[in-house]
């Protein structure tokens, strides 16, 4: 019979006939997680001269300039009719464009993670096209469409409805650019999710309104939010397809971007800066909105990144 003494260590048991013990493997010392410190600080300093650069300069430049002539001049720039006008627009437009995705957004993300249909794949490619059309060509497929000489524009002119060059037009313009934010955040978000919580729902007596507002939504909530952040930063700063559907028309279909536009080719150029300040701030505000939410809910918001 062998025996163990006191103190000493055992050797490792025999392995079976056949069977070959194979040593854990070590971890390498050049893995890319013990790369010397200057490979480390270079590239962290790429990083942060790249932000300076390409970030940080431009947007102080932008209040420097708005603030050049003093706050004076920046709040009369802000405050001039044509320049209220436009920032009255972009938050119409913003509300209608978020409001109308919203409503679509849930639809969307609904039935695509709840259900199974005909036609499912292709909704899910649809969903996904203004991504890889050009905001022009958004544009200008809606002066195609609504023109005076469009496919429904002589019937509109007849019924004395106005979409091309008018605030209808701007708002379509801009829905179509930024309806996928909301639906692309929602959907594998509830896909994760299952149907498991809503047929319990369901199978306890609870209405599908009851189960939306009651257990759909509170999963959902702070991945909805974010995605209406995102499609709410995009509706203030749309150009290019509101540019092309808008006719510049002055005081009346100027957005913020527009008359920023307008007045740098003015060379206005205190005024320009000064709406792009507001521009700014209300990006950085956005930005603030979205970093809270993904310090605050991390878990809940990962989930909707994973497409």
């Amino acid at each position: 019979m062998n025996t163990v003494s006191d103190g000493l260590p055992q050797s490792p048991p025999p392995s079976p006939p056949g069977i070959q013990h194979h040593p854990a493997p070590l971890i390498e010392r050049n893995s890319a997680i013990t790369e010397p410190a200057w490979v480390r600080w270079s590239l962290i300093l790429v990083a942060l001269l790249f932000l300076l650069g390409f970030l940080l300069l431009p947007l102080v430049t932008v209040f420097v300039e708005a603030l050049r002539n003093g706050w004076s001049a920046y709040l009369a720039a802000l405050t001039e009719p044509d320049a209220l006008a436009a920032i009255r627009l972009t938050l119409l437009t913003a509300a209608i464009a978020v409001t109308a995705n919203l409503i679509f957004g849930l639809a969307a993300a609904w039935a695509i993670a709840k259900f199974e249909f005909r036609g499912k794949s292709l909704l899910i490619t649809l969903i996904d096209l203004p991504f890889s059309v050009s905001p022009v060509v958004a544009g200008l497929i809606y002066i195609l469409i609504f023109g005076a000489h469009g496919w429904a524009g002589p019937w509109l002119m007849d019924h004395g409805i106005k979409v091309a060059f008018a605030v209808p037009g701007i708002v379509l313009a801009t829905i179509f650019v930024t309806f996928p934010f909301i639906a692309r955040e929602l959907i594998p978000l509830m896909q994760e999710q299952g149907t498991e919580y809503e047929q319990a729902a369901l199978s306890l007596g609870a209405s599908g309104w009851q189960t939306f507002w009651h257990v759909t939504l509170p999963n959902i909530r702070w991945g909805l939010l974010y995605g209406v952040l995102l499609c709410n930063a995009r509706a203030m700063g749309e150009f290019g397809a509101v540019s092309v559907i808008s006719g510049h028309i002055r005081g009346q279909t100027n957005t913020m971007p527009l008359h920023v536009e307008i007045l740098y080719n003015e060379y206005q150029f205190s005024a320009a800066f000064a709406v792009a300040s507001l521009l700014a701030l209300l990006a950085l505000l956005t930005l603030g909105v979205k970093a809270w939410l993904e310090w605050r809910h991390a878990d809940q918001l990962a989930a909707t990144r994973r497409h």
